[in-house]
């Protein structure tokens, strides 16, 4: 009794224990709220997160539960005193998990465990397949047995090794009263191998060890590629968090001034923002002079003056003066975090989406393995042989092994990615593919995506080599982007030396020598003779005594193949529009250029919002954007490109990157997606035609195990040979596709 009440106060202690480590990581968040986030590492399909949810919603004071495929977290939002009984909860249905630590900085042993055991099993594979094919060729008795134990040596060690990632996921969900893909799995691998020693015992002409070897070899190249996915998607929402201040240097009420970290930054503090430092929280400017770089919000590669009054969100960066701001939200309501909850939100959504070859072996395992149940039943009825049973269910395995259905995505995928490489397109996710080739929308950004991201300088009024160079010189002493690109412009000329040079924040530089005032910067200020007459479209005006001299203008130009590439995708029937958060006037002008709708000044919320109004109506949407403005916009449509110049969240949270400035590797994307999936039904055709014809063979017995193992092999080769034919497939041609496509059925979406 003691012994049972001392283990019931462990149990307490532990659980009281859990609950106040969740209580101390939890965080208030609205309408008495408050929010925990778990890592759950044994989070590995759709099923699981429809489980954790269902389990934890009923639990007392559970508002909200929120899983996670990409990044393997479960948000959960609560109320009470007392957080519910989470860890515990999760532990008794098979997911232990923990409070989640972003600054941890635990490294990630699974793709090390992954790639080993892939090594492992690739490595015996070849090997056994060598000895089997000296079986075949006729090998003798003694030596025949010989090479079926070296074989049973080979295999176990590697079943054990390079299978315990099946096979622990299997018994994980059996004593847990689930089952999941890795049961079939471990089942037919262990009855494969168990018959085959079972065999080389008896002295029998045949064992199938390389099948059951070759067939964790297949199934662990998809593991690991499916883990690699998920984590450069995980890299892409975590790295939002990289950008976020650290902390701020914020005034207080007697003047002295303290550095906070910016989980500790409440509404109405008043923060310091040096030059070169980016908002921690969102806030509303109170006073000083300086220039703000959007780019993070908007795309909007233009500096654009501070503004007192102007409100501000986390991670706009202070370019040229010192401001003064006051907190207008948490860190956890700021901006950043906002992206971030809308990127988790998009991965939730995008999980959703079930690729071919899981689709067809969810219906294809428990058929083959009723099938091979039922041979073993009906022989054993018949015969009363349970060995010859056994043989027979045992072909019946093999034979419809999933080899060919296994190959016959991943190997077009292999084969299309690599076209795609030698055309400067890196692709992240298989299923981007399937998704691709569905497109009927495709969306494009503006700012460094359609345009080269780069602007082009012209100048108008004197452009004689003295004048540019007084401007490159004045340009020298300052950092503002647009100094920089007349700082590089550097033709051959000459200018006075300054006696003094100053910098005035969101207006100019201003230099004196020989009596004369020198001034570069905005029109408005630098020209003070209002008889002189200014250039209202120019960025940056030179003036010597208030007078104009030259204008400086600073255009949007084409990123190249962009004509030919909204061509291409117009032509094939897709529709397409420009998207950005830039303005009016700089987007409407690309658009005409290249006749395309468009909207403007889109924040990340409102592209999210279009884009899902979209996908509503039905359509299939493909987004091309750059920034981290585009990011969860990207996440959000069914399929996604990012040029290499984007920002890091943004190629991570895109499917597809191209490598080279050419804009055409969008439609030639899409072309070899569809020519890949093409190839992709014809290969799932090709295996259950197989299938068809061989299984009532091996039912009836008249296929032995080493006719299945052929057969197998068979199918597989079949189904590798016609992957490699996209090499041969050329590109169709643009005056063979259809007319461009009508504007989509839109629901709720921006006009």
């Amino acid at each position: 009794m003691s012994c049972c009440a001392s283990g019931a106060d462990v149990y307490l202690y532990q659980a009281k224990a859990e609950d106040d480590e969740v209580l101390l990581a939890s965080r208030p968040v609205h309408d008495g709220l408050r929010q925990t986030d778990l890592s759950v590492p044994g989070i590995h399909c759709g099923g699981c997160l429809q489980r954790i949810e269902a389990t934890l919603r009923p639990l007392d004071g559970v508002g909200e539960v929120r899983a996670s495929l990409s990044t393997r977290r479960v948000k959960v939002l609560w109320r009470g005193d007392r957080p519910p009984p989470l860890l515990g909860t999760l532990r008794s249905i098979g997911y232990p998990s923990h409070v989640h630590d972003i600054d941890t900085g635990a490294k990630d042993v699974v793709p090390v465990q992954l790639l080993r055991a892939l090594a492992v099993a690739g490595f015996a594979s070849s090997n056994i397949m060598l000895l089997s094919v000296s079986v075949w060729a006729g090998a003798e008795t003694g030596t025949r047995d010989l090479f079926h134990w070296m074989s049973a040596c080979i295999a176990l060690p590697t079943l054990a090794y390079s299978g315990r990632i099946f096979f622990r996921s299997a018994w994980h969900g059996l004593r847990h009263g689930r089952t999941n893909m890795d049961v079939p799995i471990t089942i037919g691998v262990l009855l494969t191998f168990f018959m085959s020693l079972y065999e080389t015992i008896h002295h029998a002409p045949y064992a199938y060890f390389d099948a059951a070897v070759s067939l964790l070899f297949f199934l662990l190249i998809g593991r690991t590629l499916d883990h690699v996915m998920r984590e450069r998607a995980r890299q892409a929402v975590d790295g939002l968090a990289r950008l976020a201040a650290r902390g701020a240097l914020v005034l207080r009420s007697d003047g002295s001034q303290t550095y906070l970290p910016v989980d500790e930054i409440e509404p109405g503090m008043s923060i310091l923002l040096a030059a070169g430092d980016r908002v921690p929280v969102n806030a509303r400017i109170l006073r000083g002079q300086s220039e703000l770089d959007y780019s993070l919000v908007s795309g909007e590669s233009a500096p654009q003056p501070a503004v007192e009054g102007a409100e501000i969100q986390a991670g706009i960066l202070n370019l040229t003066g010192p401001l003064t701001i006051v907190a207008t939200a948490t860190a956890e309501q700021s901006f950043l975090a906002d992206m971030r909850r809308m990127m988790d939100a998009a991965d939730a959504g995008r999980s959703t989406y079930r690729r071919i070859a899981d689709r067809a072996a969810r219906l294809y395992a428990p058929l083959v393995h009723s099938v091979a149940f039922l041979s073993f039943l009906g022989w054993m009825l018949a015969t009363g042989d349970a060995h010859r049973a056994i043989t027979i269910a045992i072909a019946v395995l093999i034979v419809t092994c999933p080899c060919a259905l296994g190959l016959a995505v991943p190997m077009v995928h292999v084969v299309t990615a690599r076209r795609l490489f030698e055309k400067g397109i890196m692709i992240k996710d298989g299923s981007a593919l399937e998704r691709l080739a569905e497109v009927n929308v495709v969306i494009f950004d503006k700012t460094g995506t359609l345009t080269a991201g780069q602007s082009r300088l012209t100048a108008r009024g004197s452009t004689d080599a003295d004048s540019i160079g007084l401007a490159s010189a004045l340009a020298t002493h300052s950092r503002h982007p647009y100094s920089q690109a007349l700082a590089n412009f550097r033709p051959v000329g000459s200018h006075p030396a300054f006696d003094t040079v100053s910098e005035f924040p969101s207006k100019g530089v201003e230099a004196r020598a020989d009596g004369n005032i020198y001034r570069l910067g905005r029109p408005d200020w630098a020209v003070f003779d209002e008889l002189t007459p200014n250039d209202d479209d120019a960025a940056v005006t030179l003036s010597i005594n208030g007078i104009a001299s030259t204008h400086f203008h600073f255009d949007d130009t084409l990123r190249a193949g962009a004509r030919e590439a909204v061509a291409d995708v117009r032509r094939s029937h897709a529709f397409v529009e420009i998207l950005s958060g830039d303005t009016e006037a700089r987007v409407r002008d690309i658009a005409q250029e290249l006749e395309l709708t468009w909207v403007a000044g889109a924040t990340p919320a409102d592209k999210i919002r279009h884009i899902s109004a979209l996908k509503q109506a039905g359509n299939k949407v493909l987004m091309i954007g750059d920034g981290l403005n585009d990011a969860a916009a990207l996440r959000t449509a069914d399929v996604s490109m990012a040029p290499a110049s984007a920002s890091d969240i943004g190629r991570n949270a895109a499917d597809l990157v191209f490598l080279r400035d050419n804009l055409e590797a969008v439609p030639q994307a899409i072309a070899l997606s569809q020519t890949a999936r093409a190839l992709i039904r014809q290969n799932f055709l090709l295996a259950i035609t197989y299938n068809v014809v061989a299984i009532p063979l091996a039912v009836f017995g008249w296929v032995t195990p080493l006719l299945a193992a052929i057969a197998m092999s068979l199918s597989s080769v079949t189904v590798v040979a016609n992957a490699l034919r996209l090499h041969s497939r050329p590109r169709h041609a643009p005056g063979n596709v259809l007319q461009p496509a009508t504007k989509p059925a839109v629901l709720g979406a921006l006009e």
